[in-house]
């Protein structure tokens, strides 16, 4: 899956994916086939951190 590469957008996306199909980043990121690490740096530099508790970048 192509997902966007502007941070927001890729805040928005990711969100909205765990929070309707994904228990968890780990699941999403092998459905989905993506890097897992890529999405955390880019939300972080953007200012974002992903909260496994409430399944959502924060």
């Amino acid at each position: 899956m192509n997902l966007p590469n502007d941070p927001i957008m890729l805040y928005s996306v990711v969100n909205m994916k765990l929070r309707d199909f994904y228990p968890d980043l780990d699941s999403m990121c092998d459905d989905l086939d993506v890097d897992r690490e890529e999405i955390v740096d880019k939300l972080s530099a953007a200012g974002y951190e992903y909260d496994e508790e409430e399944n959502q970048f924060v």
